[in-house]
Order: structure tokens, then sequence, then C-alpha cells
């Protein structure tokens, strides 16, 4: 692809909320990327704005509404006529898939995976049935085919790209290992860091529509501070995080010291605050955005094999990793109470960052490689011989699905 050619057009399933969520910091990051490399992009969407929405207005960034189910979109399409299209999460390429296809068949196709949905909601399901987990689900089949029908898809964790490669046979050329992308941690930025002393209390945060969070708030409520309480009695458990619905809220009690914040203003700033991070995730997928925002901000954090999966490769992680919820007790009171261990955990989280989440060792060969591949892109696709198959048969299955509700809603 030459330098020239510069469009990106993002569907999102919603717009973009960085402070509630890591999805929504993910996608800026991607937006930030395209944007440092001069790319003109249009980000669209059919979801209703929030209040927390991100303000593209303050950025070269083209905001489009856009509707489902409806030929306005083709119209839009031809119009913009985009030479990168990338769709925010499989459902959203599902709607628009065969449409993009229709219009601007010579578009490079991305799918940001964001996680990978069906992996969250099989380990969701073995956890509540106590059962094996079950990878190849209906989910399973309509991210796959998602996957396969994209030119690239991004995946946000390692583990993720082992399970796509050796347990569903995903070609590698189709899929592309790209982390959170950060800022490194520099002595000014730990110099700014709030010391030992002054940080109290333990903390968790997390976007409360996503189902992993709220069951990790049962299992601080229910399993692990009654006990953490009774061996820190002068500490809180402040609960942080946007969407709390009114069974969140009925959790809070201040005597147990056991409080439901609600959004935190500045997540950042709010872990900062705190001396231990603590997140007992029973499930899950991805990359977890809460553990890369408190490393930013030197505080520790204590989880699980499935919370800290994929993070921090063969580094130490900063803090503990623990599956046994009393041995996880016994290590937030030590974590809680000790300087030294409290303040090489911290160094851990340096490392991690840098050497593992660093913008700038994935962005110049990321962008290499969406060039690489719209150069070659006839090739790319014929090597894709099962993404053809299910490109044809979609275009025509979800074509005229779509087009009946769209028949439909004009009656």
């Amino acid at each position: 692809m030459s330098r020239s050619v510069k469009k990106l057009l993002i569907i999102g399933l919603v717009w973009p909320e960085p402070t509630s969520s890591a999805a929504g910091t993910r996608m800026i990051q991607l937006v930030d990327l395209f944007l440092n490399k001069n790319y003109e992009i249009t980000f669209a969407s059919a979801a209703s704005k929030s209040d927390f929405s991100y303000d593209f207005t303050q950025t070269p960034v083209i905001e489009q509404q856009i509707r489902l189910n409806d030929e306005s979109f083709n119209s839009f399409l031809k119009t913009l006529s985009p030479e990168i299209v990338m769709f925010d999460r499989f459902m959203v390429e599902e709607q628009y898939g065969w449409r993009v296809q229709q219009e601007c068949p010579d578009a490079l196709r991305i799918l940001d995976t964001e996680d990978l949905h069906f992996l969250r909601s099989a380990r969701q399901q073995s956890d509540k049935k106590q059962t094996e987990i079950n990878l190849f689900s209906d989910t399973a089949k309509r991210e796959m085919a998602s996957i396969l029908r994209c030119d690239l898809s991004l995946i946000i964790s390692e583990v993720e790209m082992d399970i796509l490669k050796n347990q569903f046979k995903v070609d590698p050329s189709l899929i592309y290992y790209l982390s959170f992308l950060e800022e490194e941690i520099n002595q000014q930025v730990i110099e700014k860091w709030i010391p030992f002393e002054d940080r109290a209390d333990f903390v968790f945060i997390g976007n409360f529509l996503h189902e992993p969070n709220w069951n990790t708030v049962q299992v601080l409520k229910t399993r692990i501070w009654p006990l953490l309480r009774k061996r820190l009695p002068n500490t809180n458990l402040n609960i942080f995080g946007s969407y709390a619905s009114q069974k969140v809220l009925q959790l809070d009690n201040k005597n147990e010291k056991f409080l439901i914040k609600g959004r935190a203003a500045n997540a950042k700033e709010t872990i900062a605050k705190h001396r231990i991070l603590l997140a007992p995730i029973q499930f899950g997928a991805g990359a977890k955005g809460k553990f890369i925002d408190a490393m930013q901000v030197g505080t520790p954090s204590i989880t699980t094999s499935v919370g800290a999966e994929a993070m921090k490769g063969d580094l130490d992680w900063n803090g503990s990793i623990e599956n046994d919820l009393e041995l996880f007790i016994e290590e937030a009171v030590k974590l809680y109470q000790d300087k030294n261990s409290w303040q090489v955990a911290q160094q851990n989280g340096i490392q991690i960052i840098n050497q593992r989440y660093s913008a700038k060792h994935f962005a110049d060969p990321f962008i290499q490689e969406v060039e690489r591949l719209f150069s070659g892109l006839t090739t790319h696709r014929q090597n894709n011989f099962f993404g053809q198959i299910l490109n044809h048969h979609t275009t025509q299955s979800t074509r005229y699905m779509s087009l009946w509700i769209e028949e439909k809603n004009k009656k």
C-alpha cells in the first residue's frame, strides 16, 4: 500500500468510553496509532452516545452516526470509499461485513476482537456449572467465522493466539498479536508516585456491564473480605466501577468497610491512592486493563492465574498470583504491611509495562504488516479460501436477513 492511501473506517459497537472500560481505552490507543501514521479516520457507530463517550471533536477523527440494517450505510460506504475497514468486535463484522464486502471489495478488513468472547463465555459457563471448559460453542462458531472472513484479526493475548493456532488451527497469517499500547514508565513518572506511607486501603475497579467484574466483586464480598478485614481491621475495601446496578450498590456496607464508590472520574488517579489492587478474577479472557493502570501508577496487585493470564510473560508479577483464596488473603496481608515486598512488586510492574506493553515496540511493525497485507491482498485472500467460502455464503444469508429487517422497518 502506498503511503498516499490513508483512509480508515472504524465501525464501533459503541462509542468508545476509555474512562469506563479497557475496551474503550484499547480503541482509543488504536485510533491514536493510526493518527500518528497520518491515516484519515472516520469512526462510525449505530449506538447512542453517553456522557462518557470519547470526545473526537478535539481530534482529526470524523464522527459518523450510522443505522443498523439500513441501506443508508451502503451509500455512506460508497461516498467514503475507505481503503481499510476495522470492525470493533465480531458482532459488528456480522452486521456490517457483507455490506463492506459488497460496496468496498478491495478494502482491507480488520477485526479487533478486544478479547475472544467465546473463551470468556466458555470459562464463565464452566465456573457457573463447575464443568470442564467447552470452547466449541455456537459463540465460538460465530466468532471464528468472523475471524476467517476478515483479512486480519487483532488478538490482545498470547494465550488467545495459542488457542487460535493450536486448537482451532487458524492460519497465523490471519491473526496478529497486538498488546495494549502504553507509554513507558520513566524516572519522572516514578518520582510522582504516591509513596507507601501515604497510601491506604484496598481497591477494586471494573466496568459492571462486564460479567467477570461483577463476579469478582461477589467473591470479594463473600469469600475474601470477611476474612481479610479481621486481619486488617483498620482498612477499607473501595469498589469502583462504571454502570453499577442496584445489585452492586446494595453490597455497600460501611460497618464492614466494604464501600461501593461507583464510577471513578480517573481510574489511574483513583488506583494510585490505594496501597493494593485486589482482583480475584474467576473467569475472563484477554488482557486486563485494570492491571495496566495499576502498574502505571505503582500500585501492586493480587489476582488469580486467569486475571494475570498472558500479561507478565516470563517476568515476575507486580504482587502475587494466587488461586487458593486462603493464600490470596495471606499475600494481601503481607503485601499490605511489608514495604520492602511492596516496593519489589512495584519494580516488577515497571518491567512488565516497559518490556511487554511499550507502544514503541508494537506501532511500526503493526503498520508495516497492515501495509504489507494491503499490497498483496489478492494473494492473501486466495490463501484464505475458507474465508472466501464463508464470505460467499454469509453475503447471501446475512444479506437477505438484513434486507428483510430493512424492509420490515419501512412498514
